[in-house]
């Protein structure tokens, strides 16, 4: 019987060592039991570690290929934006201008071509005058100027024999009277043949008998009213955009290109019709297309001055500099597009502009072309101190949306909440799942993050040491 009862002494202690030493480490082995561990990351001041079944761990060449960046989350505010297409358009009264022939003539000679660029001055066409009116005005211009000399002669020869009293004095003032009349036809003559073309030096030789069998057209000077668009609305900067020409660069204001060339050699032309559509660049507008139901926002946009940020298709950005950050509505149209029920809303757009020489010629390339495609983005509402992430760092299973915290050398999942999603960045709800200043999170490959992390549950988690590549293959230690 004593045999026995060491024995059960024996097991007693036993037990009750094990017991002590179970109630002593049950920290460690009652997660276990109950399935689940608390979070850490929830208790304030614990240190991060990684949720089970829930952290990718990369190899070095795998977060390369992956390209991931772990940036810090910060709190910021942003715009809800309404997405608009847009297009660029000329701006009428500024981008085109036509040039009309000033007299009937048939086109002898063409100076400048389409793409040709011309400054104020330069020759465009030459025409011979076929107008009988801008022949009979020379004739009468000359004729008057001899008539004018007649009577100053005439004038002469008077002035003395009214001082001898030999003629009256009424004849004098019927000859300073004639005087009068004939200097004021000429008068209006001049400017009648300014106005057809001619210049003051050709005037001049008309009225000494030399008449003009030919006029060219030459490009027109800017005006001062046009040069500059008016108004505080215009993203304008103090000066044009100068390109490097031959004279050491002129703003691109003064030059001019021959957009369109409407009159052929051996054309016979009319006074006032086209001869050719000349076109600066350097001010233009987008339109933009919206539905009426949309208005409210874009008239809040535009009332309020708004920043409205464009992508211009096909605009490359490597080769430019800079383009504006932002751009404000100047107005809205009044009417409703009949066939696409669509209205319009314009932003001014200041180009830029390079030039460079061929054949002793200046051709110009802009940037910003009529007809090219834009997206724009219309700000609607603002978010307040949210968590704003690239789409890219965002990854959806169903109703469930996740991204990638960087905890060392794993990557954990955390689900989030998502308040808005554009093309570009997801705005997440600052709700404790991602905490602002403390986690740095992956900025992309969430949705390869992802895979990788089902595959590795699939195979029932890993091995120490092991980690996945970013093709998804499983690395086992020492292979």
């Amino acid at each position: 019987m004593s045999r026995y009862a060491n024995w059960s002494l024996l097991a007693a202690a036993l037990f009750l060592t094990v017991g002590i030493g179970a109630f002593f480490t049950r920290d460690q082995w009652l997660p276990w039991i109950r399935g689940t561990a608390d979070d850490p990351a929830d208790q304030p001041g614990a240190a991060l570690t990684p949720t089970e079944g829930a952290s990718v761990r990369l190899s070095p060449q795998a977060v390369a290929n992956l390209k991931l960046v772990s940036q810090p989350v910060r709190l910021q505010n942003y715009w809800r934006t309404l997405q608009v297409p847009g297009m660029v358009v000329d701006r009428p009264g500024l981008s085109d201008r036509g040039v009309p022939a000033p007299v009937a003539g048939v086109v002898t000679q063409v100076h400048a071509f389409p793409g040709d660029t011309v400054r104020p001055g330069d020759k465009l066409l030459t025409l011979r005058i076929v107008s009988e009116y801008l022949q009979n005005a020379q004739s009468e211009l000359f004729k008057t100027s001899r008539e004018v000399v007649i009577a100053e002669e005439q004038r002469k020869r008077l002035v003395p024999l009214v001082e001898k009293q030999v003629r009256t004095p009424a004849e004098l003032i019927d000859v300073d009277n004639q005087l009068k009349r004939l200097r004021t036809t000429i008068q209006a003559l001049r400017h009648d043949l300014l106005t057809r073309g001619l210049s003051t030096e050709q005037i001049r030789a008309v009225a000494t008998g030399e008449f003009i069998r030919e006029i060219v057209v030459r490009a027109p000077a800017p005006h001062d009213d046009v040069a500059q668009p008016k108004g505080g609305a215009d993203p304008t900067p103090p000066h044009s955009p100068p390109f490097k020409g031959g004279d050491g660069g002129v703003p691109a204001i003064t030059i001019s290109e021959v957009h369109e060339l409407k009159a052929d050699l051996g054309q016979q032309v009319q006074a006032g019709q086209s001869l050719c559509v000349l076109a600066n660049h350097q001010w233009l507008y987008i339109e933009g297309h919206s539905f009426k139901r949309e208005a409210p926002w874009l008239e809040q946009a535009a009332r309020g001055g708004w920043p409205i940020s464009a992508d211009f298709v096909e605009d490359d950005h490597e080769v430019w500099p800079a383009p504006a950050a932002a751009f404000k509505i100047r107005h809205l149209a009044n009417t409703v597009d009949p066939t696409s029920r669509t209205f319009a809303f314009y932003l001014p757009l200041t180009n830029q502009a390079r030039a460079y020489e061929k054949d002793g010629r200046t051709f110009l390339v802009w940037r910003y072309r009529p007809g090219q495609r834009v997206r724009l983005h219309v700000p609607v509402e603002e978010f307040k101190d949210a968590i704003v992430l690239p789409v890219a760092a965002v990854v959806r299973e169903g109703p469930e949306a996740y991204v990638f915290r960087q905890n060392g050398d794993l990557f954990e999942r955390r689900a989030v909440h998502v308040l808005f999603e554009d093309r570009l960045n997801v705005v997440l709800h600052n709700d404790g799942a991602v905490r602002p200043e403390l986690d740095y999170m992956a900025q992309g490959a969430a949705a390869s993050l992802n895979r990788i992390l089902k595959a590795q549950n699939a195979s029932g988690g890993l091995p120490p040491g092991a980690h996945f590549h970013a093709d998804g293959s499983l690395h086992m230690p020492g292979k």
